[in-house]
């Protein structure tokens, strides 16, 4: 919202739940079926022919299909359907990167009814069992033995089941949705689980070239046996050749997938066998995260992909000069938040951006694997990746959350 405010574009709001304003704002606010991705589409063709629309952006794994649904009912810039898809289901995701040659851990597909200490048995460890469908690696769980797979496994179950992937709502014109078992709900993806440092790729894809906006490297090994992340920081500290390899294996991922316009996040893994695609998302950076990337000239990651929506020239894509990074402040426990102490010391600290408490008190705080949010974000800047590694370190030190 800030990025079309700063670029002059009228923008429209679409959630899936009416706003008490939607009445009185009609041309700003709009109610989709984000469970449908074309009625979603034909809802918004008819709110088009109020209003024009210039272009769609979704903002998260779902909205990403229906921003593609509405971009080919209306023929803006984006997507083809079938790719959103692909890139939101991590299952359908990985045959076709495997079809096409791009380098992606061993996988197979397990259902919840199989008989678990069989599955444990036959598996090959260490391997990461996964949710095809939830994101920031909720549910995401390595096992290095069977006793290991078959507790991971019966937890997966159970998050699939807290997270409400059980149903899903299916029919083809309001008012007629019905509730059935989601597919995505009855099965678990094992995969091998790839040694070596993880990075995380940001880029821009026109015409289905794909343009790095930044690599961000995560310092903090991710091991597991759970996969919450932590400090992101850009520009990499990998050999150029390893870059470029990692830009490669992305660009072959995008173009596996049929992803033709718009932001993507790719995770990576690089070893002594090259990169391995792990995840691709067709969507920017999710949470606060954007905040760590600006490009010369001041313009956000936001100002580039509104811009890159409505075909607007682009600013420059160089980042800025400086080294950034960002710290997802880890889940320091399970409890509800009394409140957070040491913000303004942290904040004070050298090289220090912000330090931003998005926990609320009163909000209760869940722990990977069942959780997905953290409880805030702290942004540095600096001459170099270590020197801002140091300092986001040295802040979250400051913090200490009170719990119940």
């Amino acid at each position: 919202m800030e990025a079309a405010r700063r670029l002059g574009v009228p923008l429209t709001v679409a959630s899936e739940r009416p706003s008490t304003f939607e009445q009185a704002q009609p041309e700003r606010l709009l109610t989709l079926d984000f469970p449908n991705p074309e009625l979603a589409a034909e809802q918004a063709a008819r709110f088009a022919q109020r209003h024009p629309i210039a272009g769609v952006v979704g903002v998260d794994d779902d909205t990403a299909v229906v921003a593609a649904a509405i971009a080919e009912r209306l023929q803006l810039r984006g997507n083809p359907l079938p790719a959103a898809l692909a890139a939101r289901d991590k299952h359908l995701q990985r045959m076709k990167l495997a079809e096409k040659g791009v380098p992606v851990p061993r996988f197979e597909l397990r259902r919840v009814g199989e008989d678990v200490t069989d599955l444990a048995m036959h598996a090959r460890y260490p391997c990461v069992l996964k949710p095809l469908r939830l994101s920031a690696s909720r549910g995401v769980i390595r096992a290095d033995d069977p006793p290991g797979f078959v507790a991971a496994f019966e937890r997966l179950k159970r998050i699939l089941e807290q997270a409400g992937c059980e149903m899903r709502d299916v029919g083809g014109v309001e008012g007629s949705a019905s509730r059935i078992p989601h597919p995505a709900s009855r099965c678990v993806l094992v995969e091998e689980f790839i040694t070596g440092p993880e990075v995380a790729l940001e880029g821009l894809v026109t015409g289905g070239r794909l343009q790095v906006l930044t690599l961000f490297d995560k310092p903090d090994p991710l091991d597991g046996p759970f996969f919450e992340e932590t400090i992101y920081t850009t520009p990499s500290r990998l050999p150029p050749q390893a870059q470029a390899a990692i830009a490669g294996c992305a660009q072959a991922a995008v173009t596996a997938l049929d992803l033709r316009e718009g932001p993507i996040h790719a995770e990576l893994r690089y070893n002594e066998r090259g990169p391995w695609l792990i995840e691709l998302a067709a969507r920017p950076i999710g949470g606060r995260c954007s905040g760590a990337l600006q490009f010369r000239g001041g313009a956000s990651l936001e100002d580039v992909i509104v811009g890159h929506a409505v075909g607007m020239s682009l600013p420059s894509l160089e980042r800025e000069r400086q080294a950034a990074g960002v710290m997802m402040i880890p889940v320091p426990g399970a409890g509800v938040v009394r409140e957070v102490q040491g913000v303004a010391a942290a904040r004070a600290l050298p090289l220090i951006d912000d330090v931003v408490i998005t926990a609320h008190p009163g909000q209760t705080l869940v722990p990977w694997p069942e959780g997905s949010r953290y409880p805030g974000f702290i942004f540095a800047r600096g001459e170099t990746p270590q020197a801002v590694e140091r300092a986001l370190r040295a802040a979250h030190r400051r913090l200490e959350f009170v719990l119940d």
